[in-house]
């Protein structure tokens, strides 16, 4: 067992799982000894989940940083969709901890980055040859998630923001069309009511009750059961269903022109990060020509957006591998 005043604690919570992690430090680099999903809403709050994780002999921690889906104001945190808070104060206290980060998570996505490997991986545009620069991370889950990373021409610092709720930007007319639908339900309509898992059911709730496509029962069925977004895809890749499929260019669509939208704001000539269990999912359709040409569609800077790679991540736990690096930075004073 590592010197215990040598360990790092850290989680990526969300509003039905959070995963927790516990690692070693080693020089500069962090050693998973052990980590351990739990669902979040079976629980009162993260210090409950910190307790059962860390047991009755609670070992001493040097730092502990968290990735909570949500604004991040002075160290504290309204998960969404769960009815508990998170207090980088009350977990310092509460354990003896001396440095709590709490952040953003797509601010943790987005210092994880760095942390992966190539293998991690999926190439959609290489860009120009060792391209430099600002980067941003835009993740699509249960909502959208989106971050930025600021290069100094020596390495990157890492911001968050609320990028995933500005408003959706309509190109064409089924988008515009696709709006004024939302805009009934929701009065303002952000990029997240489209570019999301919510976004995947609303754009096939849109083509259904305008009469641009056509349910079939064995869907209408499914949903019953299982999430909207899994049977959308499922029947979508199966050939099944042609209104799924449409569904899910039209999303595709959709967050490869947020995505560039994201690059041009924070002029992220660095490189594009697809982040969250959406893209990975739907990797072959934003592997495909369309994608690449929705993204570098945009007008006079086109010749700019093709010098800017874009990457998938395939690894899952980068917000975690994030949250613990940034509490190791604050730890040992980075």
């Amino acid at each position: 067992m590592p010197n215990q005043s040598h360990l790092i604690l850290a989680g990526d919570i969300g509003g039905t799982k959070a995963n927790i992690a516990l690692f070693s430090i080693v020089g500069d680099k962090l050693a998973l000894l052990r980590d351990q999903r739990f669902s979040s809403a079976q629980y009162p709050d993260l210090i409950a989940i910190l307790r059962e994780f860390l047991g009755s002999d609670t070992p001493p921690i040097l730092g502990a940083g968290f990735g909570i889906p949500g604004v991040v104001l002075n160290g504290r945190a309204q998960p969404t969709n769960l009815s508990w808070a998170v207090d980088a104060h009350e977990i310092s206290l509460e354990f003896g901890i001396p440095h709590v980060s709490v952040l953003n998570d797509l601010e943790a996505n987005a210092h994880g980055i760095s942390r992966l490997s190539a293998n991690h991986f999926a190439v959609i545009q290489n860009g120009a040859h060792g391209s430099k620069g600002n980067r941003c991370v835009v993740s699509p889950g249960t909502g959208l998630g989106e971050a930025g990373l600021f290069w100094d021409g020596a390495r990157h610092h890492v911001w968050a923001c609320e990028g995933g709720h500005a408003d959706f930007a309509p190109r064409n007319d089924i988008e515009i069309a696709l709006l004024e639908y939302l805009m009934k339900q929701f009065g303002h309509v952000s990029a997240e009511r489209v570019v999301s898992g919510m976004g995947v059911g609303n754009i096939y709730k849109f083509l259904r009750d305008t009469g641009r496509g056509t349910e079939i029962p064995a869907v209408l069925n499914d949903m019953q059961s299982h999430d909207a977004g899994a049977v959308i895809s499922k029947y979508a890749d199966s050939g099944a269903c042609p209104m799924c499929a449409q569904t899910l260019n039209i999303f595709v669509g959709c967050l490869a022109a947020e995505a560039a939208n994201m690059a041009l704001k924070t002029m992220a000539s660095g490189g594009v990060f697809l982040g969250g269990g959406i893209p990975i999912k739907l990797l072959q359709r934003i592997q495909s020509a369309s994608f690449i040409n929705t993204f570098n569609n945009k007008g006079r800077l086109s010749s700019l957006m093709e010098n800017t790679p874009v990457y998938v991540i395939l690894n899952d736990q980068a917000a975690l591998l994030g949250a613990a690096y940034a509490a190791l930075d604050k730890s040992v004073g980075h």
